[in-house]
């Protein structure tokens, strides 16, 4: 049998789904010693949803391409989208997470993905889809610094995220080339 018919032979494999199991475990752990971990059952199925997504989303990439770069490529747009999501959630990345404007950075996600269906998650389509995912992010950031510097400059700094994404998919494509 080949190593694809026995996907759970693969040790990164389940290194990677016992850490995603781990940190969505972790807060439990956690209330168990302190008070200032309070987390609902919607907390954890939010948590399990989040993580677990962003875990099949590369799986499917792997066995999509077996370029690392495309790969790298599809692990930052992941990590970017990820940290976006958990950070509004969490505090907010201008002001609080009830900040309407915080929905700008959502909009730079639907952004990259849109970009990357239109040119079918081709490498080079992806580059170009997610370097504009990152002018996005700078601008909205820019743009927040007005209400909040802290959270504009820190926002500003995930565009970071989507250029090495961009970059890595670059890479990919001229592989492919």
């Amino acid at each position: 049998m080949s190593k694809l018919a026995q996907p759970w032979t693969n040790k990164w494999r389940i290194a990677g789904w016992g850490i995603a199991l781990g940190l969505v475990l972790l807060p439990l752990a956690a209330m168990q010693f302190t008070r200032e971990v309070n987390w609902t059952s919607a907390d954890f199925v939010f948590a399990a949803a989040l993580i677990g997504g962003v875990g099949a989303l590369y799986e499917f990439t792997v066995r999509r391409s077996a370029s690392w770069a495309y790969r790298g490529g599809v692990a930052a747009a992941l990590a970017a989208s990820f940290l976006t999501i958990w950070v509004n959630g969490a505090v907010g990345m201008i002001g609080s997470e009830d900040n309407p404007y915080n929905l700008v950075f959502l909009g730079v996600i639907v952004l990259a993905l849109s970009g990357s269906v239109v040119t079918r998650f081709r490498a080079s389509g992806m580059a170009l889809a997610l370097a504009v995912a990152a002018v996005a992010q700078a601008i909205g950031g820019l743009a927040g610094m007005n209400s909040d510097l802290r959270g504009g400059l820190f926002s500003t700094g995930f565009a970071l995220i989507w250029l090495l994404s961009a970059a890595l998919f670059h890479n990919a494509a001229q592989q492919e080339a």
